[in-house]
């Protein structure tokens, strides 16, 4: 951080020191920086291994051409429906699913004049202390303000007129007044304001909605560290000789810069979090983004209608939203995000909340004395039945549909989806080679980690390497023999000894070793195209043979050794994407990738979610942990896992 912030002549430094304890476990002190004077002054490279990857959003543009928080200096506003305000009533839960269904049709036509129809904020509102001359540098945008009859007023400094000011709004709950305080991202000049805020309204819970950083532009000035989903960090708050308090600080990192999240998933669970450790007397919850009012007030509204859907059995969304544009102007600042409100309101009242804590699953899995014999089987056979309800989305499978494409496929029902799909460079003059039948699937902490990809024919092995060594794949984990029950199950990719070329790609095989019940190959793949230098790379193949031909491996033991194995290898080779492969690139590779992610949360929560895992992959890729039988497994896993480890992790 370079330059000293503006200051106001003869104000006082906030007496303010701020402890971090981060979930490494690390502790660092805090003061103010002798360069810039700020309080948070960090050097950042210590934290990059915990950055979640950035998120290609492509060519998505928000609806009317209107960008979510854009880095230009004026946010655009959506123009309002010149029919005038519509009234929208509230809709039963048990109704939820078939309104959303409605809404959505004709590219969701209805949820945008729903949208529109909402009153832009109070009309009677002022802003006189927001535009003021000398607290206008203090707003991000010029055109998002807090009304005066709703804004946080700080304590006032002696001497310095402006400096109860900040860009932040009180904001109701479902039935709890000022549950919320709406703030803009932090700018360099405020954020001694921002902590003062903190201190001054016994807060002791930080939701952040932005990345610092979003398409090279600042959004947030360093309230706190740059940390992945539902990884948080812990920092004491303390005045000359009052006691510290303890604030703790959660960043949802995964929200894409255009847009919404995929999928309401990750937002739940990360509410959940925010809920659980709120303590119960502490002053309101600061949620911010970057101009405080789309993805905060997004947010704000799903937890307020889920506490609506448990006391009333029904769910207004257009009501809330009203209302909470009265105490701060734009909140939810489009359709795309109103429609997303709809969505997260519809996945909680369809499975409700699957999480468990490690030491409640042997307690989940058991049946009680008094209980039928196959009780346990028929709750697990009843949420596989749930994620079969998950849809397959035809009608984005186009490219793997085309006739020239579907000739790659092993099992045609079996292709990527095209908003995930691996693409690999075209060649020269050759139509459709820009095409596999692979996806790229979120890991726990990183997205796209793995590529998910059926066991190549005869025909795509040269596409399969091409692929690994376009995404500069280090790791491959293999799940399936290469014959099976006398069938063809995989194309043997790789030479038994020596080297074998496909186009412009040699692989070499420099080792081959047995460890219990996986084969370590090492390859030697080499680049070597007509008009540039040749370069090699070394890649680790891990041949799992504990997977039967009928059925699921005996016990978790082998696939827990699998998982470790590949991490490993991971750390050692820089996270590259992982290519998963079985046959057909669904059953047990899906089972492989939703075990990785969940015991990855295992170790770094002590929760799990199989439920939920296994619905995100099916999101990602059709049949994903594709029988119960493996379903079951995950969860066998697992336990395995506690019970092997539970000795010496804090598991329990």
């Amino acid at each position: 951080m370079a330059g000293t912030p503006p200051t106001v002549p003869g104000a006082p430094a906030p007496m303010i020191t701020l402890s971090v304890k981060g979930a490494w476990g690390e502790m660092l002190l805090l003061s103010p920086c002798q360069s810039c004077g700020l309080m948070w002054c960090l050097c950042r490279c210590r934290f990059r291994r915990h950055r979640k990857a950035v998120v290609n959003s492509g060519d998505k543009k928000m609806p009317n051409g209107i960008l979510e928080e854009q880095e230009q200096q004026r946010v655009m506003l959506l123009s309002r429906s010149p029919s005038g305000p519509k009234k929208y009533f509230p809709i039963p839960v048990e109704n939820l699913e078939e309104e959303i269904r409605i809404r959505s049709a004709d590219e969701g036509k209805l949820f945008r004049e729903e949208f529109n129809s909402l009153t832009s904020g109070y009309v009677q509102g002022t802003f006189e202390m927001a535009n003021k001359e000398e607290n206008r540098e203090k707003n991000r945008y010029p055109n998002i303000l807090p009304y005066d009859h709703s804004r946080v007023i700080l304590t006032q400094i002696d001497g310095v007129p402006p400096s109860d000011y900040i860009n932040a709004s009180y904001i109701d709950g479902y039935k709890e007044k000022n549950k919320f305080i709406a703030a803009q991202g932090p700018k360099q000049e405020t954020v001694n304001d921002f902590w003062r805020m903190i201190w001054e309204q016994k807060s002791a819970i930080i939701v952040m909605l932005t990345n610092l950083k979003e398409r090279k532009e600042v959004r947030s000035f360093h309230p706190a560290l740059d940390v992945p989903v539902l990884i948080w960090v812990f920092l004491q708050l303390q005045e000359g000789c009052k006691a510290p308090r303890l604030v703790t600080q959660l960043h949802f990192t995964s929200w894409p810069d255009f847009g919404v999240p995929f999928t309401p998933i990750g937002m739940l669970k990360f509410l959940k979090k925010v809920k659980t450790l709120n303590p119960a007397h502490a002053g309101p919850i600061v949620v911010h983004c970057s101009a405080g009012v789309g993805r905060t007030g997004t947010f704000i509204v799903i937890d307020a209608i889920i506490d609506m859907m448990h006391a009333e059995h029904r769910v207004d969304v257009f009501d809330f939203v009203c209302r909470i544009r009265n105490q701060r102007p734009q909140m939810v600042q489009t359709d795309m995000q109103y429609s997303f409100i709809y969505q997260a309101l519809l996945e909680y009242y369809l499975y409700g909340d699957t999480e468990l804590d490690v030491s409640s699953l042997e307690k989940h899995l058991q049946t009680s004395q008094n209980a039928a014999p196959n009780l346990v089987k028929i709750g697990l056979e009843e949420e596989f039945k749930k994620l079969t309800n998950v849809r397959i989305m035809k009608e984005n499978m186009r490219t793997g549909n085309l006739p020239a494409n579907m000739k790659k496929a092993r099992v045609i029902q079996i292709i990527p989806y095209d908003f995930n799909r691996v693409i690999l460079s075209m060649k020269r003059g050759q139509e459709y080679t820009d095409y596999i039948n692979a996806s790229f699937i979120d890991g726990y902490r990183q997205k796209d980690y793995f590529i998910a990809t059926q066991g190549p024919l005869p025909h795509t092995v040269e596409d399969f390497w091409r692929m690994v060594w376009e995404w500069k794949c280090h790791t491959i984990v293999m799940l399936t023999e290469v014959q099976e029950r006398e069938q063809e199950k995989c194309c043997q990719y790789w030479p038994s000894e020596g080297s074998v070329t496909h186009g412009e790609i040699t692989v070499e095989i420099k080792s081959d070793s047995l460890m219990d019940a996986i084969s370590v190959r090492d390859f030697l793949v080499t680049y070597n195209p007509s008009n540039q230098e040749k370069q090699s790379r070394l890649v680790r193949q891990f041949h799992f043979h504990g997977w039967p031909e009928i059925g699921i491996p005996a016990e978790g033991k082998g696939m827990i050794d699998l998982i470790a194995a590949v991490q490993k290898q991971q750390q050692q080779t820089g996270n590259h994407p992982i290519t998963v492969h079985c046959s057909a690139g669904a059953g047990r590779t899906g089972t492989f990738i939703a075990l990785s992610n969940i015991l990855e949360r295992v170790k770094a929560e002590g929760l799990l979610d199989v439920f939920q895992a296994v619905k995100s992959l099916r999101l990602q890729r059709p049949h994903m942990v594709q029988t119960l039988e493996q379903y079951e497994f995950c969860y066998r896993v697992v336990q395995d896992f506690i019970d092997i480890f539970s000795d010496y992790a804090n598991f329990k």
